[in-house]
Protein backbone atom coordinates (compact mmCIF):
# COMPACT_ATOMS: atom_id res chain seq x y z
CA UNK A 1 0.00 0.00 0.00
CA UNK A 2 1.34 3.33 -0.84
CA UNK A 3 0.06 7.11 0.17
CA UNK A 4 -1.87 8.98 2.82
CA UNK A 5 -3.89 11.47 3.90
CA UNK A 6 -6.24 12.41 6.68
CA UNK A 7 -9.65 12.49 5.92
CA UNK A 8 -11.12 14.54 8.67
CA UNK A 9 -14.53 13.03 10.50
CA UNK A 10 -16.85 14.81 12.41
CA UNK A 11 -19.28 13.60 15.14
CA UNK A 12 -22.97 14.65 14.44
CA UNK A 13 -23.09 15.81 18.10
CA UNK A 14 -19.49 16.84 18.98
CA UNK A 15 -17.55 19.84 18.30
CA UNK A 16 -14.55 18.08 18.54
CA UNK A 17 -12.63 16.87 14.90
CA UNK A 18 -11.26 13.81 14.26
CA UNK A 19 -8.76 12.49 11.71
CA UNK A 20 -9.17 8.80 10.15
CA UNK A 21 -5.68 8.54 8.90
CA UNK A 22 -4.96 7.51 5.54
CA UNK A 23 -2.84 4.40 5.47
CA UNK A 24 -0.92 2.74 3.03
CA UNK A 25 2.22 -0.12 3.45
CA UNK A 26 3.60 -3.20 2.17
CA UNK A 27 3.67 -6.53 3.12
CA UNK A 28 6.66 -8.38 4.54
CA UNK A 29 7.51 -12.12 4.93
CA UNK A 30 7.01 -12.09 8.11
CA UNK A 31 5.35 -8.65 8.87
CA UNK A 32 3.86 -5.54 7.83
CA UNK A 33 4.98 -2.00 6.98
CA UNK A 34 2.63 0.88 7.33
CA UNK A 35 3.28 4.86 6.52
CA UNK A 36 0.96 7.50 7.49
CA UNK A 37 1.41 10.85 6.50
CA UNK A 38 4.69 11.84 8.66
CA UNK A 39 5.95 8.29 9.95
CA UNK A 40 6.32 4.90 8.91
CA UNK A 41 5.98 1.86 11.46
CA UNK A 42 6.86 -1.70 11.11
CA UNK A 43 6.36 -4.72 13.01
CA UNK A 44 8.02 -8.28 12.06
CA UNK A 45 8.21 -12.07 13.81
CA UNK A 46 11.82 -12.86 14.62
CA UNK A 47 13.25 -16.61 14.48
CA UNK A 48 12.30 -17.03 18.25
CA UNK A 49 8.41 -15.90 17.59
CA UNK A 50 8.46 -12.53 19.33
CA UNK A 51 7.51 -9.09 17.66
CA UNK A 52 9.73 -6.69 16.82
CA UNK A 53 8.41 -3.25 16.11
CA UNK A 54 10.39 0.06 14.97
CA UNK A 55 8.75 3.25 13.52
CA UNK A 56 10.67 6.40 12.34
CA UNK A 57 10.25 9.49 10.35
CA UNK A 58 9.78 8.89 6.43
CA UNK A 59 11.46 10.19 3.87
CA UNK A 60 9.50 12.81 1.66
CA UNK A 61 10.47 14.48 -1.62
CA UNK A 62 9.19 17.41 -2.87
CA UNK A 63 5.52 16.72 -1.26
CA UNK A 64 4.09 20.82 -2.20
CA UNK A 65 5.64 19.92 -5.84
CA UNK A 66 4.01 17.31 -5.94
CA UNK A 67 0.54 18.25 -4.61
CA UNK A 68 0.50 21.37 -7.73
CA UNK A 69 1.82 19.16 -10.25
CA UNK A 70 -0.45 15.92 -10.34
CA UNK A 71 1.62 13.75 -12.72
CA UNK A 72 4.56 14.22 -10.44
CA UNK A 73 2.75 12.41 -7.44
CA UNK A 74 3.49 8.80 -8.91
CA UNK A 75 7.23 9.16 -9.84
CA UNK A 76 7.99 10.83 -6.15
CA UNK A 77 5.61 8.29 -3.88
CA UNK A 78 7.73 5.37 -5.99
CA UNK A 79 10.52 7.10 -5.32
CA UNK A 80 10.11 7.65 -1.38
CA UNK A 81 9.25 4.04 -1.15
CA UNK A 82 12.38 2.94 -2.92
CA UNK A 83 14.07 5.50 -0.26
CA UNK A 84 11.99 4.18 2.70
CA UNK A 85 12.80 0.16 2.18
CA UNK A 86 16.55 0.43 2.96
CA UNK A 87 15.53 2.56 6.35
CA UNK A 88 12.83 -0.30 7.24
CA UNK A 89 15.38 -2.86 6.91
CA UNK A 90 18.23 -1.33 8.75
CA UNK A 91 16.16 0.00 11.83
CA UNK A 92 13.80 -3.67 12.02
CA UNK A 93 17.01 -6.04 11.00
CA UNK A 94 14.22 -9.38 11.85
CA UNK A 95 12.42 -7.70 8.92
CA UNK A 96 12.32 -9.84 5.72
CA UNK A 97 11.80 -8.20 2.49
CA UNK A 98 9.47 -9.34 -0.40
CA UNK A 99 12.67 -10.24 -2.89
CA UNK A 100 14.49 -11.48 -0.07
CA UNK A 101 14.41 -14.81 -1.62
CA UNK A 102 16.65 -16.94 -4.54
CA UNK A 103 13.49 -17.12 -6.64
CA UNK A 104 12.50 -14.02 -6.61
CA UNK A 105 16.18 -12.53 -7.57
CA UNK A 106 16.49 -15.52 -9.98
CA UNK A 107 12.66 -13.98 -11.97
CA UNK A 108 14.14 -10.83 -11.87
CA UNK A 109 17.29 -12.24 -13.89
CA UNK A 110 15.16 -14.28 -16.39
CA UNK A 111 12.67 -11.29 -16.96
CA UNK A 112 15.60 -9.22 -17.63
CA UNK A 113 17.30 -11.77 -20.22
CA UNK A 114 14.22 -12.13 -22.15
CA UNK A 115 12.79 -8.90 -22.32
CA UNK A 116 16.34 -7.87 -23.36
CA UNK A 117 15.80 -11.04 -26.05
CA UNK A 118 12.42 -9.65 -26.79
CA UNK A 119 13.64 -6.27 -27.95
CA UNK A 120 15.97 -7.37 -30.87
CA UNK A 121 12.19 -8.74 -32.51
CA UNK A 122 10.56 -6.47 -34.92
CA UNK A 123 8.26 -4.21 -32.40
CA UNK A 124 4.39 -5.35 -32.63
CA UNK A 125 1.71 -4.73 -30.02
CA UNK A 126 1.85 -8.18 -28.49
CA UNK A 127 5.70 -8.05 -28.05
CA UNK A 128 5.29 -5.28 -26.03
CA UNK A 129 2.48 -6.65 -23.74
CA UNK A 130 4.77 -9.62 -23.18
CA UNK A 131 7.70 -7.45 -22.09
CA UNK A 132 5.11 -5.75 -19.90
CA UNK A 133 3.62 -9.06 -18.23
CA UNK A 134 7.81 -9.92 -18.10
CA UNK A 135 8.15 -7.29 -15.65
CA UNK A 136 5.51 -8.69 -13.43
CA UNK A 137 6.52 -11.76 -12.81
CA UNK A 138 9.26 -11.07 -10.03
CA UNK A 139 6.47 -9.92 -8.06
CA UNK A 140 3.88 -12.83 -8.84
CA UNK A 141 6.81 -14.92 -8.17
CA UNK A 142 7.29 -13.37 -4.90
CA UNK A 143 3.61 -13.36 -3.81
CA UNK A 144 3.15 -17.24 -4.68
CA UNK A 145 4.60 -17.33 -0.99
CA UNK A 146 2.31 -17.73 1.24
CA UNK A 147 3.62 -15.92 3.91
CA UNK A 148 3.80 -12.65 1.66
CA UNK A 149 0.52 -13.39 0.27
CA UNK A 150 -1.08 -13.47 3.98
CA UNK A 151 0.95 -10.93 5.19
CA UNK A 152 -0.41 -8.94 2.34
CA UNK A 153 -4.01 -9.91 3.74
CA UNK A 154 -2.92 -8.57 7.12
CA UNK A 155 -2.54 -5.23 6.14
CA UNK A 156 -5.68 -4.89 4.01
CA UNK A 157 -7.26 -6.29 6.80
CA UNK A 158 -5.55 -4.15 9.32
CA UNK A 159 -5.78 -1.15 7.82
CA UNK A 160 -9.83 -1.31 6.79
CA UNK A 161 -10.96 -2.08 9.97
CA UNK A 162 -8.83 0.72 11.20
CA UNK A 163 -11.04 2.81 8.92
CA UNK A 164 -14.29 1.34 9.43
CA UNK A 165 -13.41 2.32 13.07
CA UNK A 166 -13.62 -1.52 14.05
CA UNK A 167 -10.81 -3.23 16.73
CA UNK A 168 -11.01 -6.31 14.75
CA UNK A 169 -9.08 -6.76 11.38
CA UNK A 170 -10.26 -10.07 11.22
CA UNK A 171 -13.96 -8.73 10.63
CA UNK A 172 -12.29 -6.89 7.34
CA UNK A 173 -11.85 -8.27 3.99
CA UNK A 174 -8.16 -9.13 2.76
CA UNK A 175 -9.16 -6.92 -0.31
CA UNK A 176 -8.54 -3.21 -0.07
CA UNK A 177 -9.68 -0.64 -2.52
CA UNK A 178 -6.94 1.15 -2.80
CA UNK A 179 -4.38 -1.62 -3.58
CA UNK A 180 -1.58 -1.00 -5.59
CA UNK A 181 -3.09 -4.44 -7.45
CA UNK A 182 -5.17 -1.22 -9.42
CA UNK A 183 -2.20 -0.14 -11.12
CA UNK A 184 -1.46 -3.04 -12.82
CA UNK A 185 -4.17 -3.66 -15.78
CA UNK A 186 -3.59 0.56 -16.30
CA UNK A 187 0.28 0.46 -16.50
CA UNK A 188 0.05 -2.58 -18.65
CA UNK A 189 -1.65 -1.52 -21.19
CA UNK A 190 -0.32 2.12 -21.12
CA UNK A 191 3.35 0.84 -21.10
CA UNK A 192 2.84 -1.66 -23.59
CA UNK A 193 1.14 1.33 -25.68
CA UNK A 194 3.71 3.75 -25.09
CA UNK A 195 7.06 0.97 -25.86
CA UNK A 196 5.32 0.53 -28.92
CA UNK A 197 5.10 4.35 -29.86
CA UNK A 198 8.02 4.88 -29.11
CA UNK A 199 9.34 1.91 -31.22
CA UNK A 200 7.62 3.19 -34.19
CA UNK A 201 8.72 6.78 -33.90
CA UNK A 202 12.07 5.64 -33.19
CA UNK A 203 14.50 3.54 -35.19
CA UNK A 204 16.28 2.78 -32.19
CA UNK A 205 15.01 3.40 -28.93
CA UNK A 206 17.71 4.23 -26.13
CA UNK A 207 17.34 3.43 -22.33
CA UNK A 208 16.50 6.92 -21.03
CA UNK A 209 14.16 7.07 -23.96
CA UNK A 210 12.28 3.66 -23.21
CA UNK A 211 12.85 4.48 -19.11
CA UNK A 212 11.14 7.89 -19.73
CA UNK A 213 7.75 5.80 -21.45
CA UNK A 214 7.86 3.72 -18.22
CA UNK A 215 7.97 6.85 -16.06
CA UNK A 216 4.88 8.20 -18.39
CA UNK A 217 3.16 5.15 -17.99
CA UNK A 218 3.26 5.04 -14.03
CA UNK A 219 2.28 8.78 -13.90
CA UNK A 220 -1.19 8.53 -16.18
CA UNK A 221 -1.68 5.15 -14.13
CA UNK A 222 -1.81 7.21 -10.69
CA UNK A 223 -3.94 10.01 -11.98
CA UNK A 224 -6.24 7.18 -13.03
CA UNK A 225 -6.23 5.57 -9.63
CA UNK A 226 -6.73 9.27 -8.33
CA UNK A 227 -9.78 10.02 -10.23
CA UNK A 228 -11.56 6.82 -9.47
CA UNK A 229 -11.11 7.42 -5.57
CA UNK A 230 -12.74 10.60 -6.23
CA UNK A 231 -15.45 9.48 -8.37
CA UNK A 232 -16.52 6.05 -6.57
CA UNK A 233 -19.64 5.56 -7.94
CA UNK A 234 -19.27 5.88 -11.49
CA UNK A 235 -19.08 3.22 -13.99
CA UNK A 236 -15.76 3.71 -15.05
CA UNK A 237 -14.29 3.72 -11.48
CA UNK A 238 -15.79 0.29 -10.79
CA UNK A 239 -14.30 -0.81 -14.27
CA UNK A 240 -11.01 0.22 -12.82
CA UNK A 241 -11.06 -1.26 -9.53
CA UNK A 242 -12.40 -4.33 -11.32
CA UNK A 243 -9.22 -6.26 -12.70
CA UNK A 244 -6.96 -5.34 -9.03
CA UNK A 245 -9.89 -6.61 -6.76
CA UNK A 246 -9.85 -9.56 -8.86
CA UNK A 247 -6.25 -10.04 -8.56
CA UNK A 248 -6.27 -8.95 -4.76
CA UNK A 249 -9.37 -12.10 -4.37
CA UNK A 250 -7.46 -14.93 -6.76
CA UNK A 251 -3.94 -14.20 -6.12
CA UNK A 252 -2.12 -11.45 -4.43
CA UNK A 253 -3.67 -12.03 -0.48
CA UNK A 254 -4.44 -14.62 1.43
CA UNK A 255 -6.70 -14.91 4.63
CA UNK A 256 -3.82 -14.88 7.48
CA UNK A 257 -3.79 -17.28 10.80
CA UNK A 258 -4.10 -15.08 14.40
CA UNK A 259 -0.76 -15.00 14.88
CA UNK A 260 -0.14 -12.96 11.21
CA UNK A 261 -3.08 -10.51 12.34
CA UNK A 262 -1.35 -10.01 15.66
CA UNK A 263 1.69 -8.56 14.08
CA UNK A 264 -0.51 -6.58 11.67
CA UNK A 265 -2.15 -4.84 15.17
CA UNK A 266 1.29 -4.39 16.62
CA UNK A 267 2.27 -2.08 13.69
CA UNK A 268 -0.91 -0.46 12.97
CA UNK A 269 -1.21 0.29 16.91
CA UNK A 270 2.69 1.87 16.18
CA UNK A 271 2.12 4.21 13.28
CA UNK A 272 -0.99 5.46 15.45
CA UNK A 273 1.35 6.15 18.40
CA UNK A 274 4.14 7.87 16.18
CA UNK A 275 1.39 10.19 14.26
CA UNK A 276 -0.04 11.20 17.21
CA UNK A 277 2.99 12.44 18.62
CA UNK A 278 3.51 13.66 14.93
CA UNK A 279 0.33 15.80 15.37
CA UNK A 280 0.10 18.95 13.56
CA UNK A 281 2.16 17.93 10.47
CA UNK A 282 0.24 18.80 7.30
CA UNK A 283 -1.67 16.05 5.65
CA UNK A 284 -1.74 15.97 2.13
CA UNK A 285 -5.47 15.26 0.10
CA UNK A 286 -4.44 13.28 -2.83
CA UNK A 287 -6.23 10.22 -3.15
CA UNK A 288 -3.44 7.87 -4.32
CA UNK A 289 -2.66 3.66 -3.86
CA UNK A 290 -2.60 2.17 -0.71
CA UNK A 291 -0.50 -0.78 -1.46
Amino acid sequence: MSETNGNRAAGSEQEEESYVLRLGGMALRNGLLIHGPTSWAAAARDQDGEIQVASARKPMLAPDLAVRVPLLRGPLRLAEAFLLIPTVRMKLRSARLPFEDVRVIAAMLIASSASRALRRRKASASGELVQTVLGLAPAMVALSDRNLAAYHGVEHKAIGAYEAGSDDPASATKEHERCGSNLVAPMLVLSAAGQLLLERTLEEPGPIARAAVGVASASLAAEMFAWSERNPGTLGARAFHKPGHEIQRLIATKEPTPEQLEVGVAALREILRVEQEADGESRSEDPLPAT
